[in-house]
């Protein structure tokens, strides 16, 4: 007889990511136009370790920065409040993500190379189809599959029921939904309501693997899908769930997206993730 899972009762788990607090202050500071660089020194004055990743990646060769940066003020004057919450984000995600995965069969490391392939993979096609590029595309894109760290102990529990629906012909989040009735985008999309994220944010990751189910479309939606497919195609973080997705026929048309667009941000994928994982190893 098959278990009946409660979604609220999934998200009190001890796998529940806690985001840090200075993460939540920065961020809301960061999105507040208002706000000035007395308010982001005062935060991270007391997070030397944050402090000491954002000015590594600010220097990484990700960024090729020609000179070397050794303040958060230089930081924000170089790259912009945008880049800068990127960079806040990366570094309080890496804590969270880069460990081992139950039910999904990915190895310390593993997920936490997906969502920066898919994060740099969105920027990437935002500027190939010039469309205006926002840390929202980013940070979307970097948390879409958080909610597999909390589904990932009921998927293992479920497994073979869940391979078995699978083997149907069926793609494997599909499979999660019939047999835990939720999946790992709806989890993750509670988790972002939780940490109080903006909607459309929280939208994008819950439906970037049906696009076409929101009920309002968005680029950001799209984009988000269109980069995590274009990822597992190309073998990053696959997984149990293998390579058997296609990006979404209407999500591509409503983005204008052609062959040549997916084999140009593929190519660079690789090389910006190298540049960005550099950093944390």
């Amino acid at each position: 007889m098959r278990k009946t899972y409660k979604i609220d009762e999934m998200i009190k788990t001890d796998a529940f990511p806690v985001m840090p607090q200075a993460a939540t202050k920065l961020y809301n500071i960061l999105q507040n136009s208002k706000s000035d660089l007395t308010q982001i020194e005062g935060v991270l004055r007391y997070e030397p370790a944050l402090t000491a990743n954002i000015l590594k990646l600010t220097n990484s060769a990700y960024f090729g920065l020609l000179n070397r940066v050794g303040s958060i003020k230089q930081a924000i004057v170089l790259l912009g409040r945008e880049k800068l919450i990127e960079l806040v984000m990366l570094s309080c995600v890496n804590a969270m993500m880069n460990k081992t995965v139950p039910g999904y069969s990915l190895q310390a490391g593993e997920l936490w190379r997906h969502s920066i392939a898919v994060s740099v993979a969105a920027e990437g096609l935002m500027k190939e189809l010039k469309l205006p590029v926002s840390e929202k595309t980013f940070t979307a894109a970097l948390l879409h599959d958080l909610g597999k760290l909390v589904l990932g102990k009921f998927v293992k529990d479920e497994f073979n029921e869940i391979a078995e629906e699978a083997s149907k012909g069926t793609s494997f989040e599909v499979a999660e939904r019939m047999v835990l009735g939720t999946d790992h985008a709806e989890i993750g999309a509670k988790i972002l309501t939780k940490w109080a994220f903006p909607a459309e944010l929280v939208s994008a990751i819950r439906w970037h693997h049906q696009p076409d189910s929101a009920e309002k479309t968005s680029n950001l939606i799209d984009i988000v899908h269109v980069a995590n497919v274009l990822c597992l195609m190309i073998g990053i973080g696959v997984g149990t769930e293998e390579l058997c997705y296609e990006p979404s026929l209407a999500a591509t048309k409503r983005l204008g997206i052609k062959t040549y667009h997916i084999e140009r941000v593929a190519s660079s994928t690789l090389q910006w993730i190298e540049e960005l994982s550099d950093v944390f190893s």
